[in-house]
């Protein structure tokens, strides 16, 4: 009896034992990963050869609109950079892009009988026909959305300049979401304003504040409609125009601008990697767009998330770290005025059938990190909230469904791959996005590098663990 007692508590102990060997294992992996993430964010934040590249390719080479030489001259730069990192393959990959260009600086006035002429800053909207070499003058008609401007009609609006004046929603916390309020009129006031009759548009900038900068951004025609100019009044000049038409609703503004469309261009996705010594076959992506528009220098827009793309690679590599999948850090062309670039990079990945299981995109400029959005299924995303513990002591709290980005759109529904956006503090974006004053001087070398050891962090915990398999919830 005593010896059966004996077995009993043998055996008691033994299944206690072996229960406890996960949340051991699970403790340890904690602890390891901890301290791999602790390391990343140690060397980015003593480190300055990130920053020294973001002064290269700002100051050097400057603003890199698409099938401009600025732009052929970032990729060659961009693939030197990485080639001299040593790491296993660096490659270029083909993309026509369209050649579009400003031309002369633009010239904005209000011509009014009663309260004389005053200058205003206007930029050319990405795509816009030119005016002529003349300029154009029209009365203005003024309207907040599409529906106010339809129910005006043609007899109203023919022969006008459309003025779009709808103001960002600034209750809106994340600036994000105020710019997706308005800037459809950017997008698609110059097709609806033709369809009635308008020989040109102007749009309210895209911006929190009120400022005399104007931002620029893409625009897009229809085959089937006349095109007609396009331009951003900066958001004192849309204030100030919208106060003069109040006074003066007979008022006429008056538009130069030279820019024209060019046969398009041949250039290149830049792509470096290091395989993954487990698994090669699935890729995680890093990426940003190497493009920028012509004004300012393209700091935040997005010489940050290139060169924090990058920078993943060599905390990695840095730390002697062979990731289990491969990691490849994509610059990504033509994102601001066709997201040709982009297109491609999915297309190939199809033709080749890569699996791709994640790919996390930095395009919402250079700011203190303060999370991600993951476009993932249930599984995925219980899988990565397991990790929040461990990016938590970073500033790293917003995790949450729905993200991604332009350049990885579309790879969505390759392979199950989860999109993931970089989200750093939007406060601030939108003073410089699409701006001449979007310049190497705004980036902060410290919060652009804690969201480079951010997503190396994030690739780290991917290419580790996987994203299927349900939770990993993490053990301390």
């Amino acid at each position: 009896m005593m010896l059966l007692k004996h077995k009993l508590r043998a055996f008691v102990a033994g299944a206690a034992m072996l229960a406890a060997i996960p949340a051991v294992a699970q403790q340890n992996t904690y602890k390891s990963d901890s301290t791999v993430i602790r390391k990343f964010y140690d060397d980015a934040l003593t480190s300055y050869e990130s920053y020294e590249n973001l002064r290269y390719l700002t100051k050097n080479i400057g603003a890199r609109l698409s099938g401009s030489p600025q732009a052929a001259a970032a990729v060659e730069w961009s693939r030197q950079v990485m080639e001299k990192m040593g790491l296993d393959r660096v490659y270029l990959q083909e993309v026509m892009v369209p050649h579009w260009v400003r031309g002369d600086k633009e010239v904005g006035r209000i011509l009014s009988g009663r309260n004389g002429s005053q200058e205003v800053n206007i930029l050319a909207l990405g795509s816009s026909v030119g005016t002529g070499a003349q300029g154009l003058s029209a009365q203005v008609i003024e309207v907040q959305n599409f529906e106010e401007l339809e129910k005006l009609g043609k007899k109203k609006v023919k022969g006008k300049i459309v003025f779009f004046n709808r103001p960002f929603d600034n209750k809106h916390v994340h600036t994000m979401a105020a710019y997706g309020g308005a800037v459809d009129q950017r997008g698609g006031g110059p097709v609806a304003a033709a369809k009635l009759g308008a020989v040109g548009v102007l749009v309210r900038s895209m911006a929190n504040d009120i400022q005399d900068v104007a931002h620029t951004g893409n625009t897009r025609y229809a085959d089937d409609v006349e095109k007609i100019p396009a331009a951003a009044i900066s958001t004192r000049g849309a204030d100030e125009l919208s106060a003069m038409l109040k006074s003066d609703p007979e008022l006429k503004f008056y538009m130069r601008m030279t820019c024209e469309t060019r046969p398009d261009v041949l250039s290149y996705n830049v792509i470096g990697e290091i395989k993954g010594f487990e698994k090669p076959d699935e890729i995680i992506v890093v990426g940003g767009h190497l493009d920028s528009w012509d004004v300012g220098e393209g700091a935040h827009d997005d010489g940050t998330g290139c060169v924090q793309s990058i920078e993943v690679l060599r905390l990695l590599k840095e730390q002697g770290i062979r990731p289990k999948r491969t990691v490849r850090a994509v610059m990504f062309m033509n994102e601001e005025n066709g997201l040709r670039g982009g297109r491609k990079y999915a297309e190939e990945a199809k033709a080749k059938n890569e699996k791709h299981v994640a790919a996390i995109e930095s395009d919402a400029g250079g700011f203190t990190p303060r999370g991600f959005g993951f476009d993932a299924n249930d599984e995925q995303f219980a899988k990565i909230m397991g990790w929040k513990d461990l990016l938590a002591p970073y500033g790293l709290h917003e995790m949450n469904r729905g993200g991604g980005g332009a350049d990885i759109g579309p790879l969505k529904g390759q392979n199950n791959v989860v999109l993931i956006g970089l989200r750093p503090d939007s406060q601030r974006y939108f003073d410089y996005h699409h701006t001449e004053i979007d310049t190497f001087e705004t980036v902060s070398r410290r919060e652009m590098q804690l969201g480079s050891a951010g997503m190396a962090a994030l690739v780290y915990l991917i290419s580790e663990h996987g994203l299927n398999g349900g939770s990993a919830k993490a053990g301390k």
